[in-house]
């Protein structure tokens, strides 16, 4: 393997400069997220961007949002990633019916022998280590505020007991973008939530007759482990030790201001942008780049993968005025201007 020589201006933050970051750890860690990227590979077909996007987000400690309609392996996806990194997962099915304590658990009224009464806490779903929250938006707001306290903070309060939930703990939710009557889109607090929107778009022709093929015959297609719950933890302890080089924090920093109407020098954004990034965008490509240059064999990130993960990270993270829908202006173009000036 070989190792791009890091730049001058490539600091580590002071935290990490008492413990450089090993080689040896580099090498052997990155060799096992590409070992599960593969894995994920041989089981879902045509999907490359979205493993990888899904993969990224997970290195970097974060909750997925998955964007696509029927038929597209966004569940398959979930189940397979828990098992090549070894993972607990579950799925939940929101509908509109679907209350707090389907997710979170409650608490039940038991007599015992001797006749005393006491109350015993029984976990929901939530207490997993992977979490396919299914059509999340068909749930009421109420009970995906359940799910807030959870993907922030990584416990859960019932009957004012807080429990915490297994580590590491991750949310992959879906959406249908398609068919919106009878749901409750995400509140942005909650958007603000997810590291990263993937779009699942269709697999090309190849990749479709693959699936024919691969998917309807006798072939055994289970997923085969390649990583364990410890092994993530050290991977995501990892990405947040590459070091990162000046250029990528100014491109960082850079978009995300640019992206804000009141701060932009773009006057596409100043005219059709109704609110743009938080600091915690900023945050959110600082760990995906890194992520994502381990995930890719590089010991640091660059602007390329700063212009890679902009859309994934930032469309679920700013929203267009009502004008500019009128004029047919989408957050992809807003998306491609800003990305435009770091190339």
């Amino acid at each position: 393997m070989t190792h791009p020589s890091l730049p001058d201006s490539t600091v580590p933050p002071a935290a990490d400069r008492a413990s450089p970051v090993s080689l040896q750890d580099v090498e052997r860690l990155g060799d096992l997220a590409r070992a599960a990227h593969a894995a994920v590979g041989e089981v879902i077909f045509g999907q490359p961007r979205v493993i990888e996007e899904s993969l990224i987000t997970l290195l970097a400690g974060g909750h997925v949002l998955l964007i696509g309609v029927p038929g597209l392996a966004k569940t398959r996806l979930v189940h397979t990633l828990g098992a090549v990194l070894g993972l607990d997962n579950k799925r939940v099915q929101f509908t509109p019916d679907l209350m707090p304590a389907d997710i979170l658990g409650s608490e039940v009224l038991e007599e015992a022998a001797d006749g005393r009464r006491s109350f015993r806490f029984l976990r929901g779903p939530v207490f997993t280590q992977l979490l396919m929250a299914d059509e999340i938006n068909r749930a009421s707001p109420r009970t995906q505020s359940a799910l807030l306290q959870a993907m922030e903070e990584q416990q859960v309060t019932v009957a004012g007991v807080s429990h915490d939930l297994p580590r590491p703990f991750h949310v992959l939710a879906t959406q249908n973008p398609l068919e919106q009557e009878g749901t409750y889109p995400l509140p942005e607090a909650q958007l603000d939530r997810f590291l990263m929107q993937i779009d699942v778009g269709y697999p090309d022709a190849d990749a479709e007759r693959q699936i024919l093929l691969m998917t309807t015959g006798s072939y055994d297609l289970r997923p085969r482990r390649v990583l364990g719950a410890e092994d993530l933890a050290a991977l995501q302890r990892l990405v947040r030790r590459l070091p990162v080089g000046d250029s990528v924090v100014e491109a960082i920093l850079h978009l995300t201001r640019s992206g804000r109407p009141e701060d932009s020098p773009l006057d596409l954004v100043r005219r059709h942008v109704a609110w743009g990034p938080g600091p915690r965008a900023g945050q959110a490509l600082m760990l995906t780049c890194r992520a994502r240059a381990l995930l890719q064999g590089r010991l640091a990130p660059s602007v390329d993968d700063v212009i890679a993960l902009a859309a994934p990270v930032l469309r679920h993270r700013m929203a267009l005025t009502f004008s500019a829908r009128a004029e047919g202006v989408t957050l992809d173009n807003v998306l491609a201007a800003l990305t435009a000036g770091l190339a």
